[in-house]
């Protein structure tokens, strides 16, 4: 059984149970929700790491001059995720980057508690969000890594599921 829990109105193939969710606390509670009773949980996008602090309800005029735009920092989903997780659970997570991919990776790997990182550069030719395809390396827990070259996005997530089934303990 999947559940994807998303911000996107695309269509979802047949059988997939859809959480739509519009704001960043709303996706936080749907995943704390939901994952709890997964087996496997696939944080495949991030909400924005900052939002504004205060929000208004009203058109900002040019004539009142530029506002200050105080940002705060939301809530790291996938962190928590990794702190609630039930043993025997599969956590995946994602990174997009743009300059020290592993590293990067490796560190929220470690700092978020999950199984599976899988990075990206983002400004690689052919690959990131405005493409068919990508390039991927998965970094896991037991320190290992495997590049996937640049190949369509439902190859990579074949690859990717892949390397899941292999943490999954043994049934």
């Amino acid at each position: 059984d999947v559940v994807l829990v998303t911000t996107s109105p695309l269509p979802v193939p047949a059988g997939v149970e859809t959480d739509r969710v519009e704001t960043a606390a709303d996706m936080e509670a749907a995943m704390f929700e939901r994952a709890s009773a997964a087996d496997v949980v696939v944080m495949a996008a991030a909400v924005a790491d900052f939002r504004p602090k205060v929000a208004v309800d009203t058109k900002l005029h040019k004539a009142d001059g530029v506002p200050d735009l105080v940002l705060e920092a939301t809530p790291d989903i996938l962190a928590e995720l990794g702190r609630r997780r039930r043993s025997g659970q599969v956590l995946v997570g994602f990174a997009a980057e743009t300059e020290a991919l592993a590293e990067r990776a490796v560190a929220k790997l470690v700092a978020k508690g999950v199984d599976m990182m899988v990075a990206n550069d983002v400004t690689a030719p052919g690959a990131g969000f405005d493409h068919d395809t990508n390039s991927v390396t998965i970094f896991t827990v037991d320190g290992s890594s495997a590049s996937v070259a640049l190949r369509s996005k439902d190859d990579v997530a074949d690859a990717i599921l892949d390397r899941v089934v292999a943490l999954l303990p043994a049934r």
